[in-house]
C-alpha cells in the first residue's frame, strides 16, 4: 500500500517554527542592546533604593524626625538653585548608573567540587596526621578540614595547584619514609601527570605542594657567558639558583636560571657521573660539555655504544681522539692515565724549585666516556683488563692535574660500573624517567619534586656534591649529522664546533702497562705513536698566553 504524501503544512511547520524562534531571539538581542542603558538605569535606581530603605529602617526612631527636616531642607535649596534639579536628576541618574553596572563576580571560596576534593583529601591525611590518644586531633574522620588546609588554588579542570597543610606536631616528618609516603597520598589524590613541589616547614609543622611548571626546552646549545672552569650543564627553577646566564630562546634573549658545575683544583665535584634510560638525552649533556671546554681545553672522547653519535667531533681542533673500539678505548685511557702522571710530576717538580705550573699541564683535559659498561663486556670476552681499570688515576689526581672526568651510562647497566667511578664521581645527573628510588640510589637523596612518567629528551634532575637536588633541562645539542635534527638546532651545534685540523703524533712512544720516566723532562708531554696495540694521539696544545 503505497503512503500518502504528508500535508505541505505539517511538512514546512517545523522549519517555519525554527525560523520563528531564531527571529524572536534576533529581536530580543536587538532590543537588549537597545534598552540596556535602560536597563542598567533602572536597576541602579532599585538598588538605591533598596539602600536608602535600609538605612531608614536602621535610624532609630528619635533621629528620624532630624533625619526627614534635613533631606526636606537639602531638597528645598536644591529646588531654589539655577539649574538645581536638573542637575540633581543627573546626578541621580550618574549614581543609579554606576550602581546598576554589571560586576565581574569575584569568586570568595571553594566550590562544591573543590570542596569535595578537598574533603578527599583531609579524610585520606587522618590514618597518617592522627593518633587515638590525642585529646584534640587536627585531622579526624568526619572534622573540619579547613583547620589544617590553607592557601589552596585550583585550575581550570578543578585540582589543586596549591595548598598548604598544618600537620600535627607529633608527625615524624624528619625520616624521609614518612615524607614520601605523605607526598605519594598527595601526588595520587591531586592528580598524576603533574610535576608537584613539597616544602615541608618542620619548625612551622607546616607542608606547601605547589604544582611546578615544565622546564623550557627552547634553549639550544649555544656560546654561555662563563669563566674558564665552569660548565652550564643545563637550567633548572628561577628560585632554585642564584645565578642567571643570558641565553638566545626562541621568544628572544632572556636571563635563565642555570645549574653550573665548577671544575678545576678548587672544586669539590672534580667529575661527573651521568645516568639514564635510553634516548634520555645522556648523550647529548656529553656532547653539551664537550662544545663548552673545547675552547679552553683538549677532549678526548670515548664512544662505548659506538652509535658515531660524537662523529660530529672527529679531526677538530681540542679533540685528541674519539674512539668507538676496544682496543682504541684501552690505548687511549692508558695515554690519559700517564698524561695525569707527568701532569703531577711536572706540577711538584715545579712547586718544589719555586716556578709556576708549566702552560701544558695548565690546559684543562677532559675524558668523556660514553657507556663504559659495553666496552668492559667486550674486554671480558677477550680477555682484556676493563676500559674502567684505566679511569682510576684519573678519577683518583684528576683535580690536581687538570683533569675533568665524565662518565654516561645507562640504568640497566648502572651495577657494571666500577668503584673508582662510583666514588669520585660527586657530581650527578639523571636524565629520562626514573621512580623516586631510582633518582636517590643515584644522587644520595629524592627530589623534592614527584617525577613525571613523560618528559622530554634531557630532562631530569642534577646534584653536585651535597648540594640539593635540582631539576634540570639540558641545552638541546643534538647529533648535527642526525637526518631527524631540525635545521636550527643543527646549525647552532656546526657554528660551536672548532676548524677541523691534521693531527700530529709526537715521538715519545709509551708501552701498554709501562710508567713515565721521572727523569725525563717534565715539560715534555707524552703521548702515543702508532704502533702495535697503541693509537695515535695528537701532543695536547700548549695554552698560548
Amino acid at each position: 500500500m503505497a503512503r500518502r504524501p504528508l500535508p505541505r503544512i505539517l511538512s514546512s511547520g517545523s522549519a517555519q517554527i525554527a525560523r520563528s524562534r531564531e527571529i524572536a531571539r534576533t529581536a530580543a538581542d536587538s532590543a537588549t542592546d537597545v534598552l540596556h542603558p535602560l536597563i542598567t538605569v533602572s536597576r541602579g535606581l532599585r538598588k538605591l533604593a533598596a539602600t536608602a530603605r535600609a538605612k531608614w529602617a536602621a535610624t532609630p526612631k528619635e533621629r528620624r524626625g532630624p533625619t526627614l527636616f534635613l533631606v526636606a531642607a537639602c531638597l528645598l535649596v536644591v529646588a531654589f538653585m539655577p539649574y538645581g534639579p536638573l542637575l540633581a536628576l543627573v546626578g541621580v541618574m550618574a549614581a543609579a548608573a554606576w550602581q546598576g553596572r554589571e560586576r565581574p563576580v569575584v569568586k570568595t571560596g571553594p566550590d562544591d567540587a573543590e570542596v569535595a576534593r578537598l574533603k578527599g583529601l583531609y579524610e585520606a591525611l587522618v590514618p597518617y596526621f592522627s593518633l587515638p590518644d590525642d585529646p584534640e586531633p587536627l585531622f579526624s574522620h568526619g572534622g573540619d578540614w579547613s583547620e589544617a588546609f590553607a592557601d589552596y588554588t585550583f585550575d581550570e579542570d578543578g585540582r589543586p595547584t596549591r595548598l598548604r597543610i598544618s600537620y600535627p606536631p607529633y608527625f615524624t616528618d624528619g625520616e624521609p619514609a614518612a615524607r614520601a609516603r605523605i607526598e605519594q597520598l598527595l601526588h595520587a589524590k591531586s592528580g598524576r601527570g603533574r610535576e608537584y613541589l613539597f616544602d615541608w616547614d618542620e619548625e612551622g609543622n607546616r607542608l606547601t605542594m605547589l604544582v611546578l611548571d615544565a622546564l623550557p626546552t627552547t634553549i639550544a646549545a649555544q656560546h654561555f657567558v662563563t669563566v674558564p672552569g665552569e660548565t652550564v650543564l643545563g637550567f633548572t627553577d628561577a628560585d632554585a639558583v642564584q645565578r642567571t646566564v643570558p641565553v638566545r630562546a626562541a621568544d628572544g634573549t632572556e636571563d635563565a636560571p642555570a645549574v653550573v658545575w665548577r671544575t678545576g683544583p678548587r672544586s669539590t665535584e672534580p667529575h661527573l657521573l651521568a645516568v639514564g634510560q635510553p634516548g634520555s638525552g645522556t648523550t647529548s649533556l656529553l656532547r653539551s660539555i664537550a662544545l663548552q671546554a673545547l675552547p679552553h681545553g683538549d677532549v678526548l672522547v670515548i664512544d662505548g655504544g659506538g652509535t658515531g653519535e660524537f662523529a660530529c667531533l672527529v679531526g677538530r681542533a681540542g679533540v685528541l681522539a674519539v674512539e668507538c673500539g676496544l682496543s682504541g678505548a684501552l690505548a687511549s685511557l692508558e695515554w690519559a692515565a700517564h698524561e695525569t702522571e707527568r701532569r703531577l710530576i711536572a706540577a711538584n717538580r715545579a712547586r718544589q724549585a719555586g716556578h709556576p705550573a708549566p702552560d701544558d699541564i695548565r690546559r684543562p683535559l677532559w675524558i668523556l666516556v660514553d657507556r663504559p659498561s659495553v666496552l668492559g663486556h667486550l674486554a671480558a670476552a677477550d680477555g682484556r683488563p676493563d676500559p674502567q681499570d684505566l679511569l682510576q688515576v684519573p678519577l683518583r689526581h684528576g683535580r690536581a692535574a687538570q683533569v675533568t672526568v665524565v662518565v654516561a651510562e645507562q640504568f640497566d647497566s648502572l651495577d657494571v660500573l666500577a668503584e673508582p667511578v662510583r666514588t669520585h664521581t660527586r657530581a650527578r645527573v639523571v636524565l629520562g624517567p626514573a621512580a623516586p628510588e631510582q633518582i636517590a640510589s643515584v644522587l644520595g637523596s629524592r627530589p623534592h619534586t614527584t617525577p613525571v612518567p613523560d618528559v622530554p629528551p634531557g630532562r631530569g634532575y642534577a646534584r653536585l656534591g651535597t648540594a640539593p637536588v635540582l631539576r634540570l633541562q639540558v641545552p638541546a645539542t643534538p647529533d648535527p649529522y642526525d637526518d631527524a635534527t631540525s635545521e636550527a638546532h643543527r646549525q647552532a651545534v656546526l657554528e660551536l664546533l672548532p676548524e677541523r685540523q691534521t693531527a700530529t703524533t709526537a715521538t715519545i712512544e709509551v708501552a701498554p702497562g709501562s710508567a713515565p720516566d721521572p727523569d725525563a723532562d717534565a715539560d715534555t708531554a707524552p703521548t702515543l705513536r702508532k704502533n702495535p696495540g697503541t693509537t695515535a694521539l695528537p701532543s695536547p696544545v700548549p695554552a698560548e698566553g
